[in-house]
C-alpha cells in the first residue's frame, strides 16, 4: 500500500458516468476532516464503438481502484432525461463502473444530481461551476489543481456528499403510535387507579 494513503481512516472514490467523459475524484478522510486525493476524467471520445468505451472505462476504473484503494465508491445517478438511447448508454456506463468497483468488493452509494448539488453549495439547483467552486473552497484546492473539465470535480463532489452522508450520526427509529410506544416502554406507563 502507498505510505501516503496510509495516512487516511477511509478513502472515498466519487465517480460522474458519462460515455463521452466520465470524471472520477478521491478523497482522503481523517477523522472528520475530507482532503482531496486525485481528480481528473476519462475520455472515451476517441473511442467509435460504445462496446470499446464500456472496456475503457472498466479498466481504468478497475486501475484507480488499484492505485487508490478506495474503501467506498460513490456513483451519481443518472437523471431520466427524453432520450431513451442515450440514458440506456448512460446506464450502462454507470454499471460497468460499479462493476469494477464491485470485483474489488467495494461498497457503493448512489447519490441523485440533485441531492450532491444540494449536499455541496446548499442549493439543488446550483450550476457545475457553483459546484466547483465550492469545492475549491470546502477542500482548500489550488487554483492550479484545478481540472478544466468540470465531469472531475462533479465526481468530487459525489464523493464529499457521500461523506457529508456516511458521517451522521444514526437517528433511532422511534414508535409509530402511541400504541406502539404504550407495548415498548410498559414501565413508563403511570399505574391506574381504581
Amino acid at each position: 500500500m502507498n505510505l501516503e494513503l496510509k495516512k487516511y481512516d477511509r478513502i472515498i472514490m466519487g465517480i460522474d458516468p458519462g460515455t463521452n467523459v466520465m470524471g472520477y475524484g478521491v478523497l482522503g478522510i481523517t477523522g472528520r476532516k475530507a482532503e482531496m486525493i486525485v481528480m481528473g476524467v476519462i475520455k472515451l471520445n476517441r473511442f467509435e464503438s460504445h462496446y470499446l468505451r464500456l472496456a475503457r472505462i472498466y479498466e481504468r476504473v478497475s486501475g484507480i481502484v488499484t492505485q487508490y484503494l478506495p474503501d467506498e465508491l460513490a456513483i451519481e445517478a443518472p437523471f431520466f432525461g427524453k432520450n431513451v438511447q442515450s440514458m440506456l448508454k448512460l446506464g450502462r456506463a454507470q454499471g460497468v463502473a460499479m462493476a469494477a468497483a464491485l470485483a474489488k468488493d467495494i461498497p457503493i452509494a448512489e447519490y441523485p444530481p440533485l441531492n450532491v448539488k444540494k449536499a455541496v453549495t446548499g442549493n439543488g439547483q446550483a450550476s457545475k461551476e457553483q459546484v466547483a467552486n465550492m469545492l475549491k473552497h470546502l477542500l482548500s484546492i489550488p487554483e492550479e489543481k484545478m481540472p478544466d473539465m468540470l465531469d472531475a470535480t462533479d465526481a468530487l463532489a459525489v464523493a464529499l456528499t457521500h461523506f457529508y452522508e456516511s458521517s451522521k450520526p444514526a437517528v433511532a427509529k422511534g414508535p409509530k403510535s402511541w400504541k406502539d410506544f404504550l407495548s415498548q416502554n410498559p414501565d413508563r406507563i403511570a399505574p391506574r387507579l381504581k
